[in-house]
């Protein structure tokens, strides 16, 4: 019998006071099913569709089976490094609902046969990183060990080649590919890498079946997804939505937006802008958003307010994204600062008629040509504002800086710098 298609799933039993201990964790859920059950997980995870919600969306079956099959010693890595600054999904199920996270760590690990975890949490979490110890330490015994890391604050540093490289080692700098993780990962290990809120559902499919997961959501993507909705609303927060449902509908259960947003950022600093009006209209999931050239990514819907100034808000953006690249390939060493250079000219006053035509050049030479998806995400991101507020940005080519222009940033843009790039010593133990 499949269980109520109810909301919500991962966010069941959060507790405003502290997040649950073990013993409260399975009085919810249960237990998490036996050795010999988790053999036919890999199925269970074909069969429901599941797929990573770290944003590159890669079918999780897929990853699974290819660390079972790779030769070595494998390992899993929970990857709650969550470093898109305007996303709080992951941060928040580590701090509240922990072991929903180990749970779906240690099924993947019994599926694969890997006898050891690693956890990674970004430095600047605290509360996260505090959650995640303490939830270790009452993890019963016979589970395969689990090591936590706290990760320097960076926007590459979620990126999985760069958190592999780092934890074997070397620098936190994304790596070209191949070979992939599931190959060779930590140390050379074959390395499942996947992030907080895909191991969650996972941790839930090992338990209810696959019919109880595509129970809910779209056909083409089905579940539930923790999206952060941010910006101009009147209750910002971290929300469960089933897959193609109404972005309208979410707006609404967030209390409404503050005035009338100029646009919304759908995806993150990966992600694509759309205009406020025709966002209204779309559904969330990637099949629907397609038509808006837009994806669910990152799980961010940021509402730009009435207030801000879309150009200044675009080449801050711009100025942060090129300052957070591994500055290891041309197209981030060079691209990015170039894109972030014309658009300040635009910015300006002083843009002129090939402005525009030069940008679109410089997107086409930075975008797919590094050694991570960082430059084809800023590009993506930056042109489709262009796009989006083309009637900003052509009125400050013309006059120059708007009276909004000095206000302070209304996107999250943290003050973060990559570590020192020489190989530190925090190799895992050797099994």
């Amino acid at each position: 019998m499949i269980a109520a298609a109810t909301l919500p799933r991962l966010l069941a039993g959060i507790d405003p006071s502290g997040p649950l201990d073990f013993h409260q964790h399975e009085l919810l859920h249960g237990p998490l099913p036996s050795s010999r059950e988790a053999a036919d997980l890999i199925g269970d995870l074909e069969r429901a569709g599941l797929r990573g919600h770290g944003g590159a969306s890669f079918p999780s079956a897929r990853k699974l089976q290819a660390v079972a099959q790779a030769r070595g010693k494998q390992i899993v890595l929970i990857n709650a490094v969550e470093a898109e600054p305007a996303s709080e999904k992951d941060r928040l199920l580590v701090e509240c609902l922990p072991h929903l996270v180990l749970d779906g760590a240690v099924a993947a690990a019994r599926a694969t046969g890997a006898r050891e975890i690693a956890f990674a949490v970004r430095d600047g979490a605290r509360d996260a990183y505090g959650a995640a110890a303490r939830a270790i330490a009452e993890r019963p015994r016979g589970e395969p060990p689990i090591t936590l890391f706290a990760i320097p604050d960076s926007y590459v540093g979620g990126q999985e080649t760069a958190l592999v490289n780092y934890l074997s080692g070397g620098p936190l700098r994304p790596t070209f590919t191949p070979p992939r993780p599931d190959e060779q990962g930590i140390n050379r290990r074959p390395t499942l890498v996947n992030n907080a809120e895909t191991l969650a559902h996972l941790a839930l499919i090992a338990r209810n079946g696959e019919q109880w997961f595509r129970s809910l959501g779209a056909p083409g993507q089905p579940g539930s997804a923790l999206v952060t909705v941010a910006g101009a609303v009147v209750h910002p927060g971290v929300y469960e939505i089933e897959y193609g449902s109404p972005l309208a509908s979410l707006l609404t259960v967030a209390g409404g937006p503050l005035g009338t947003p100029r646009g919304v950022l759908l995806g993150g600093y990966a992600g694509s802008w759309v205009p406020y009006e025709r966002a209204l209209e779309a559904r969330l999931d990637d099949a629907e958003l397609a038509v808006l050239r837009a994806r669910v990514l990152a799980g961010v819907i940021f509402f730009l307010g009435e207030e801000a100034c879309p150009v200044a808000e675009t080449l801050r953006l711009a100025r942060w994204m090129a300052g957070q690249s591994a500055r290891q390939c041309g197209p981030c060493l060079h691209g990015l600062d170039a894109l972030a250079d014309e658009l300040a000219t635009i910015a300006s006053g002083h843009g002129d008629g090939g402005t525009l035509q030069r940008l679109g050049r410089l997107g086409e030479l930075t975008a797919g040509r590094g050694a991570c998806a960082h430059p084809d995400g800023a590009v993506n991101c930056l042109l489709s504002a262009l796009e989006t507020f083309e009637h900003d940005f052509a009125e400050h080519a013309r006059s120059g800086p708007c009276a909004a222009c000095g206000l302070p940033a209304t996107l999250p843009l943290p003050d973060w710098h990559l570590p020192d790039s020489s190989p530190q010593r925090r190799r895992l133990r050797s099994l």
